[in-house]
């Protein structure tokens, strides 16, 4: 099928297509619910910062739709990492606060419940922080739309380029967890895919935790050349801090992280991480655009955004702009505005939203952990190796078994 891409190369032109007058919303507007982690592990890299980048998109689009001002409005929500308490979050938003979309939902369990009860109740989720491939593959749905990266892109992007560059043999540690234990399973792929092999089984540890001395004992013991950590948040720092207390980086075993945020890095230091490769769906002064949202966010949060605040704020722009396309907030609507609908921003580059699935392509960039002698200001920690297009980076159609 032949459609138009649609190539926004400035805010005003993504808002302003869609100007016509406001019709047909529900309670007589739109009301955005940033379900997500105020309280535990994640709250650092989403958290407030997702809730603000959301009001940020809303206040950006009402703006150039003057038809929609003051219809927008924003709700946080904090789900505490846990799936009953997301499920039960979700539909109280839905069913008491009239919420008409539910974005961000960190923590693949949390993201999954969340998910199920919007299908049931027929509203649009846009997860942006939950990492499992599951959501656009055996649990997709009609109403969930998954954005920013998942962990086939993490583990196609790191765990390739990591072994390639001679990290042939790994030893691996997941939580244990939805996320972690898809992760864990894309990257073992992805690195024997490439000719890697496994020094020893992969470990689940749990969630969350601090004490990883059993895992790196082991990993001295079965000396692979990388130490895979799909840890993610304050489980990651607490790795990478004892990874660094045990000396193996010194003793020749290179770090593979699986899941890596901005605000890991500022946690323990950029010479902790240096030399650690990632993959990201973006950073903050990757280029001009997305320094001009950084400085924009930097003046209203008092700091920097994470790659998953900054996806928070495109997708809740995507959402508000099918919304307009359609002339109502009715989801059946959203949904059909939204499938197949070709983008780019700040965040997103050469964005489309596949119909099948509802993943979200965009090109992503694997990087490299800065030493902090090589940054060139603050907050200056990745140098991109290579960018992944967004055909290759993600899953593809067929090894896909969602069924709407």
């Amino acid at each position: 099928m032949n459609k138009t891409r649609t190539a926004v190369l400035a805010l005003t032109a993504l808002l302003l297509a869609p100007a016509a007058s406001a019709q047909s919303l529900s309670d007589g507007g739109i009301k955005v619910g940033v379900l997500t982690d105020l309280s535990g592990v994640y709250s650092e890299l989403s958290g407030q910062g997702s809730v603000k980048a959301a009001q940020m998109a809303a206040e950006d689009f009402m703006k150039a739709n003057r038809a929609y001002a003051g219809k927008v409005s924003v709700i946080g929500v904090d789900h505490q990492n846990k799936a009953d308490v997301a499920g039960n979050k979700a539909a109280e938003m839905i069913d008491r606060q009239n919420v008409d979309m539910l974005v961000d939902m960190p923590t693949s369990s949390a993201a999954l419940a969340a998910t199920e009860v919007a299908r049931q109740k027929k509203t649009v989720a846009m997860v942006v922080t939950g990492a499992t491939t599951a959501l656009t593959n055996e649990k997709c749905n009609k109403y969930t739309f998954h954005y920013a990266y998942d962990n086939y892109m993490l583990a196609n992007g790191t765990g390739t380029a990591v072994t390639k560059r001679g990290g042939n043999s790994w030893y691996i540690i997941y939580p244990n967890y939805a996320f972690g234990q898809d992760l864990n399973r894309q990257m073992v792929s992805a690195v024997q895919e490439n000719g890697g092999k496994l020094a020893a089984p992969s470990d689940a540890t749990p969630f969350p935790n601090t004490d990883f001395s059993s895992y790196l004992l082991k990993a001295q013991s079965v000396r692979p050349k990388i130490f895979g950590t799909m840890q993610a948040g304050n489980d990651l720092v607490n790795v990478v801090k004892q990874y660094n207390e045990f000396g193996l980086k010194k003793q020749g075993i290179g770090l593979g992280i699986g899941l890596l945020f901005e605000t890991d890095v500022a946690a323990l230091g950029q010479d902790a991480f240096s030399g650690a490769i990632a993959t990201v769906p973006w950073f903050w002064n990757f280029d001009a655009r997305s320094r001009q949202w950084a400085a924009r966010f930097e003046k209203a949060f008092g700091k920097k955004p994470t790659w998953a605040q900054a996806g928070v704020y495109s997708a809740t722009m995507q959402y508000l702009g099918a919304v307009a396309r359609a002339k109502t907030d009715n989801s059946d609507a959203v949904v059909k505005a939204l499938e197949g609908y070709a983008f780019d921003d700040f965040f997103a580059r050469n964005a489309t939203i596949r119909p099948q699935d509802h993943r979200v392509l965009l090109d992503v960039q694997v990087v490299q952990v800065k030493g902090k002698s090589e940054s060139k200001e603050a907050g200056d920690i990745y140098k991109r190796l290579n960018t992944i297009p967004a055909a290759k980076a993600f899953m593809p159609l067929s090894e896909n078994k969602c069924r709407m």
